[in-house]
């Protein structure tokens, strides 16, 4: 569907006092307060979008990308892409980030695994209970559960 198909609709939902502020400018649609979905996507949803692209992509301890990925070297990337800067580590980026309740996750949120005090693994959350994450040697980026309650959430701001 072109953006010139869309004006019926669009007005529709501007209303008619709004029609006349509607204009196709350089061939994109442009509607005050309507904004588009690649501006309003956060860096969290951006940088979940991005993990995502990174399936099947071999863990390499240390890595960081494009190609390969350690579970650090997957978010750092991400959130680099998305805009925002991560230190290296899975524990110097739980530093990083403020604290979030289970209750309150949110899609992009890192998912820090943990024994005891010692943050030993990360990942990006993707709803219901699962995580984009580099696992392991011998492994590839992807989806997986969360298999653990010893888990920390944190926002990346």
């Amino acid at each position: 569907m072109t953006a010139l198909n869309r004006v019926p609709s669009l007005i529709g939902r501007a209303g008619t006092a709004s029609a006349l502020t509607i204009a196709v400018v350089g061939g994109s649609l442009v509607v005050p307060g309507l904004a588009g979905q690649a501006e309003a996507a956060s860096p969290a949803k951006k940088a979940l979008k991005v993990a995502a692209s990174k399936k099947g992509s071999p863990y390499a301890w240390g890595a960081t990308g494009p190609n390969r990925f350690d579970c650090s070297g997957l978010t750092l990337y991400a959130y680099k892409k998305a805009g925002k800067k991560l230190p290296r580590t899975a524990a110097q980026q739980y530093n990083r980030t403020k604290r979030v309740s289970a209750s309150n996750r949110k899609l992009g949120d890192l998912v820090f695994f943990h024994s005891g005090r010692n943050v030993y693994h990360v990942g990006i959350y993707a709803g219901k209970g699962t995580i984009w994450h580099s696992p392991k040697s011998g492994d590839v980026v992807r989806k997986a559960k969360i298999w653990t309650k010893s888990v920390w959430y944190g926002r990346v701001a």
